[in-house]
């Protein structure tokens, strides 16, 4: 109505490849990647192992932890009140070279599934669809063992 644009971030809950492509669809000009970029080697949060899975420390912005880093101190007796971030950990997902690349691709293949070949394009032409999990299960690979490097078949 007033000719200004104002951008739209989505900031929070991007924890897979797809939820980029989802923010986007749905409008979001960019978005915030801290946990995704936090499971990564190259991030200075600690590697620790958790019930025998290799995962890294995650905190968020609004957090005791960042509060106790003094991120959101306003001086004074004004300290913040109450935490609206977590502390907790993400898988372990390797090296940021290995999985950036990855990711953009994913992102490109879905946009050129959807028909669309920029991101204007695709917050124009996209349509997201809820489904049922049942469905997402028979979409897949089902009634069959997939073979994977750490499958062992011995012949018979």
């Amino acid at each position: 109505e007033t000719g200004v644009y104002i951008p739209i971030c989505s900031d929070g809950g991007i924890v897979h490849d797809y939820h980029i492509t989802l923010a986007l669809a749905f409008g979001a000009d960019f978005v915030m990647l801290g946990r995704y970029f936090a499971r990564f080697k190259e991030a200075p949060n600690k590697i620790v192992s958790v019930n025998g899975n290799y995962m890294k420390e995650y905190w968020g912005e609004g957090s005791a932890r960042a509060r106790n880093w003094q991120r959101y101190d306003v001086g004074g007796d004004k300290k913040m009140s109450f935490v609206e971030g977590v502390d907790s950990y993400v898988p372990y997902a390797g090296s940021l070279r290995d999985n950036v690349g990855l990711s953009l691709s994913k992102i490109r293949h879905t946009m050129c599934n959807c028909g669309c070949l920029t991101i204007p394009e695709l917050q124009k032409d996209a349509k997201v669809t809820l489904v049922s999990s049942t469905s997402i299960v028979e979409g897949g690979a089902h009634d069959v063992v997939v073979r994977d490097e750490h499958f062992d078949a011995k012949p018979q």
